[in-house]
């Protein structure tokens, strides 16, 4: 098939170069499986999209057992409850108290930094600015990817497709719509978040 079509050949092609993507990425190379990442932007525009910027406990533990933890460790922020007002009283939360926990601001832009140069500087495979992205023959037991690189038309044979491109992205409209299954629960309240370049306004996070 890879002489037919013409591509190259990967054990797990991954779609979308986000945290989800290049953590998959990061954990499959550390247990010796080969995989490849496609990604429509560029790496610039990745490395700098600003986006959430809260770990918690268990992702903070995920990123230091792949090996992406250093940075976080020495620039991001430990918090360790957070404070609730209402009617004018304060209420604390005290994460440490009861868990024995903590959450990380770190920003999500910096974490997919930290998770591209882990992946670059052990010979990792990411292509930026891949467009038309096509995953074919989602069902079938040699699904490959077709896309455009560099102005050629490319393919990429694999023995799984991980589709890591979020919801609007083309994966989610590749699986049959009689297995796809969506879980939601919408909150009747929304968050208003403003990134500001000053010192912590207090020691916990809200």
């Amino acid at each position: 098939n890879d002489k037919e079509r013409g591509g190259m050949r990967t054990q797990i092609g991954i779609i979308g170069a986000g945290p989800a993507g290049l953590l998959l990425s990061q954990l499959l190379h550390l247990h010796g499986i080969e995989n490849v990442v496609l990604e429509a932007r560029s790496r610039t525009y990745v490395e700098n999209r600003i986006r959430a910027g809260v770990l918690e406990y268990d992702a903070v533990r995920t990123l230091e057992d792949a090996g992406v933890g250093a940075r976080m460790n020495a620039e991001g922020l430990k918090h360790f409850g957070v404070n609730l007002r209402f009617r004018g009283r304060t209420h604390r939360i005290d994460f440490a108290d009861l868990t024995g926990k903590f959450v990380m601001v770190y920003s999500q832009h910096d974490v997919v930094r930290d998770l591209i140069a882990a992946r670059l500087a052990a010979g990792g495979a990411i292509l930026f600015e891949a467009s038309d992205v096509r995953p074919c023959d989602f069902e079938g037991e040699h699904p490959f990817i077709r896309f455009r690189h560099n102005g050629q038309e490319q393919v990429l044979e694999c023995d799984f497709i991980a589709g890591c491109d979020g919801f609007h992205g083309v994966c989610r409209d590749s699986i049959p719509k009689a297995e796809l299954s969506i879980y939601e629960r919408t909150y009747p309240f929304g968050w208003l978040g403003i990134l500001a370049d000053v010192p912590p306004s207090s020691e916990g996070l809200i």
